[in-house]
Order: structure tokens, then sequence, then C-alpha cells
């Protein structure tokens, strides 16, 4: 058996990672821009086939750009999830149901293509994955998930932001 037919090999060097499309430089977010991470493991990542890209507000149909949007009365995506609050514009549309399904799409498409791992932009109430803001369309940021972020770390997908990737990295080194 060679190195590359143990399972402790394939583990590491198959690791997949579902990343927000903007960190990727697509022009998605509310505004019409993107927030380009450049990080040599991304490059690094991206030459390995490891990456897997997805918006999931476009996903579910939202266009670019779009009005900006928080979760409302300082809840977070775990509580979109089950029901206890929404996501809502700022002039008051409820985007609740294309949030959840841009959630769904995200899930999806991760497991389609067997990610372990996510990385998301921070701040969005779809990808937050350590701070969102509070609702109230203020700037005031909270600890929690968004919508999509909150649903991966439910189905055991591994969740980090943007400014985590060192930590992805030693997590993918760790695996077995």
């Amino acid at each position: 058996m060679s190195i590359c037919d143990s399972p402790a090999f394939t583990a590491r060097a198959t690791a997949r990672i579902l990343v927000s499309a903007c960190l990727m430089g697509h022009a998605v977010r509310y505004d019409g821009s993107s927030k380009p991470l450049l990080h040599p493991a991304l490059a690094r990542w991206r030459e390995e086939g490891r990456l897997v890209t997805l918006c999931p507000e476009m996903s579910a149909g939202l266009p670019v750009p779009r009005p900006p949007a928080e979760i409302e009365n300082g809840g977070s995506g775990a509580d979109v999830l089950a029901g206890r609050a929404r996501v809502l514009e700022k002039a008051g549309g409820d985007v609740t149901a294309a949030f959840v399904a841009g959630a769904q799409n995200a899930l999806q498409l991760a497991e389609e293509n067997g990610c372990a791992f996510a990385l998301l932009i921070d701040g969005s109430p779809s990808c937050g994955s350590g701070f969102i803001y509070d609702g109230s369309f203020s700037g005031r940021k909270q600890a929690g998930y968004g919508v999509t972020a909150a649903l991966l770390s439910q189905a055991g997908i591994d969740v980090f932001s943007q400014t985590e990737v060192e930590r992805l990295e030693a997590r993918i080194a760790a695996l077995p």
C-alpha cells in the first residue's frame, strides 16, 4: 500500500471547503461589492480543487444589489431557523424565506460535494460565523451565526470566518 492509499492521506487530501462567493472575489454582496480574501492557504486550496463557492442569498434568487438585511431584535440564525426571528430589509421587507432557502441550498451543495468545512464572511445575516448585526441597522455587532452558518453548523459542518483561516488550516492538518 502506498501513502496515497492510506486512509490518513485520503481524509486530509480530500477535505473540501464551502466558501462564501464574495471571499473569492465575486461581486455578490448586498451592495454589489466583493470582499476578496487574499491568503496563501486559500490560493493553495483553490489549486488543490478543495473549494466549493456559493452565495446563499443569490442561490435563493435575491438580486445584486439588494437592500441591506439583518436578523430582527438581536436574534440569530438559529432563531430564524426555529421560527423565532425573521430576516428583515432595512425598509421592513421580510426576506426570511429567501435566507432560509439560501441556507438549505448551501447545505445541499456542501453535502453533495463532501464539504466538512465552511469558510464564510462575517457580519452577514446568512454567512456571519463569528458576529452578525443586531437588527437595528445601526452598525452594532453581536456574537452569533447567520442563517446559513447556523444550518451548516447544526448539520455538523465546521464553520470558520475569514479571520480564522489559520485555525481552519490547523483543523485540516489535524485530520486523521
